[in-house]
Order: structure tokens, then C-alpha cells, then sequence
């Protein structure tokens, strides 16, 4: 069914993904998770999922289409979840954004949005493994969620920004501190390095959220509970947030925004905790899903 939300038609119970069939891991296939059932492939009509939301609400109708009457559906058995979009022209993380963590790392609030950007090359998904440089011995986790923009657009005005985005999924903001924090503050050399920012496993449809300003979300190392807050400690909202960057620069389908993290972070920790290797990081959020990532040394 459909349902109409500020005057436009939204698609219901849509999850989206990019998976390999493990018989051909080379690659990567646009699909529809239908949960406890499989995988529907879309591959034959998109070549990835970043060309997949640029076809808008006609793609949308297809995969929803395809999850009420699959045809080939594929066993969860077969396929390996890969991040959901691995080639967005943006990755725009926002620091400071949950009042909690502000105040143990201490510093304000501050009056608009701090942010950052990390690259492609930065993104894995679920299962793959985050690479600890040698240039780094501070290495911290962030569970966040990520909004996942699904129009092209600039100036959007608060009241219509859920109109551009077309769901939501997990993220890791893999940090290294003593780069962030080195001379300078550079947070992009600490923030952007290679499998720095896990995504997934799924892109969930905006409808299918209750209440995105209210699910909870947690980091666990080795199975301790270092995060665990509620993104209604969100000092700017999901809809400000598009706003805000929007009049910055334009967005386009596919785009990634990263939209802080609670309390627990390790380096706000006495004694810190860093991530290191043969250590096993999952983030996870409620209606969301979890990214389960193996943590090694770089070898190099």
C-alpha cells in the first residue's frame, strides 16, 4: 500500500541493498531485502544503488513491487551484504551533535552545525574489516545514524527536508584521535582514512521509521556496552541538518550524512579505550539493524 506524508506518496516496508551472490563476489547487485524470505535482485535495471535512487520515486515503486511479488527470490544463504551505497558524491559527517557527548568531551554545544567529510574509499559494510593504521595508536569507535539522501536538491527550507531523504541506516564513525587532535585539529586526517566509516547493512525507507528522534542506539566491543544513548539527545534534528548543509552546497541522491554520536566515546574514558587488534566492533539501531566489523592491524 501506499501512504500520503505532507502531501506526497511514500513507499512502505522498502529496505534496500547491495549484495554479491557468493558464487560471484566480484559483483555488486542493487536489491530488496524482503526480511525473513531473501533477496530480490534489481540488478538488471541499475547498475548500483547511487543510479538506483537517481531514478527517484519510479525505482522506489519497482522495489516495492518486486518485495510484495518476488520473482528469483535469492536465499540470504547466497548473497553477502555489502555497504548499501558504496560510490555517494558526498560523505558529510557532523560533529558535536548529541548534548551528552558534548558535555563529556568538554565543550559546548556550538550555535550551528560542525561538520566534516570523510571519502568513498572510507566506506565497508557489514562483516568487513576496519584497518588500524600504523599512524595511529588512538583509534575510537562512534555509532551514529546516517541519513541517506534521495533527491538533488539546495535550500531546503526545515519543514521540507524529510521530502529529500529517502531513508536511514547504521554507521560507524571510526575515529583516530591522535591525528584528529594533533596540531591543528585536522578532524578530516583522523576521520577519513581507509574503512573509517562503516555503512548498513540496509537503507530503510524513511516510512517504515516511527520515530527517527527516538531510537536507540549503542556501540559494543567484545561484547561491553561502551555506547548507549537515544537519538533524542540530537542538539540539530534530522530535518536542520539537511537544511543547514543545503544551503551550503547542494545535495544529490545517494549522499551520505553521518549525524554525530552519543557518550562513551573511548578517548573521553578514564582510562581510554581504543580499538585494537583482534577486537570485534558492532554498532547498532533500533529498526536499523547492526554492522558487525572485525578490527586488524594494517599491514604494510
Amino acid at each position: 500500500y501506499q501512504r500520503r506524508v505532507r502531501g506526497s506518496f511514500l513507499l512502505a516496508m522498502v529496505r534496500l541493498i547491495t549484495f554479491s551472490k557468493r558464487s560471484d563476489d566480484s559483483k555488486k547487485r542493487v536489491g530488496v531485502l524482503v526480511p525473513g524470505k531473501g533477496v530480490v535482485d534489481l540488478s538488471d535495471d541499475y547498475t548500483d544503488m547511487r543510479q538506483f535512487l537517481e531514478k527517484g520515486d519510479e525505482a522506489l515503486a519497482k522495489a516495492k513491487a518486486a518485495a510484495e511479488h518476488p520473482k528469483h527470490l535469492l536465499s540470504l544463504e547466497d548473497v553477502v551484504i555489502k555497504a548499501p551505497i558504496y560510490n555517494p558524491e558526498k560523505v558529510v559527517c557532523i560533529g558535536l551533535n548529541y548534548k551528552d557527548h558534548a558535555l563529556e568531551s568538554n565543550m559546548q554545544i556550538p550555535p550551528e552545525p560542525v561538520f566534516f567529510s570523510k571519502y568513498p574509499s572510507s566506506i565497508i559494510g557489514d562483516g568487513d574489516t576496519i584497518l588500524l593504521p600504523p599512524e595511529s595508536k588512538e583509534v575510537d569507535y562512534e555509532v551514529e545514524l546516517v541519513i541517506i539522501i534521495g533527491k538533488r536538491a539546495k535550500r531546503i527550507k526545515v519543514e521540507d527536508a524529510y521530502n529529500y531523504i529517502v531513508g536511514y541506516t547504521v554507521g560507524h564513525d571510526v575515529s583516530a584521535r591522535d591525528l584528529q587532535f594533533a596540531e591543528g585539529k585536522q578532524w578530516v586526517k583522523g576521520k577519513a582514512l581507509d574503512t573509517f566509516a562503516p555503512i548498513g547493512p540496509a537503507i530503510v525507507t524513511k516510512d517504515e521509521i516511527k520515530d527517527v528522534h527516538n531510537l536507540g542506539l549503542r556501540c559494543i566491543v567484545n561484547g561491553k556496552v561502551l555506547q548507549n544513548s537515544s537519538t533524542n539527545q540530537l542538539a540539530f534534528n534530522v530535518p536542520q541538518l539537511v537544511s543547514y548543509l543545503s544551503k551550503l552546497f547542494t545535495l544529490a541522491p545517494g549522499d551520505v550524512i553521518f549525524t554525530g554520536t552519543p557518550p562513551g566515546v573511548g578517548f573521553a574514558r578514564k582510562p581510554p579505550i581504543f580499538l585494537k587488534d583482534g577486537d570485534v566492533a558492532v554498532v547498532e539501531i533500533d529498526e536499523l539493524g547492526k554492522l558487525t566489523n572485525p578490527c586488524k592491524n594494517e599491514v604494510v
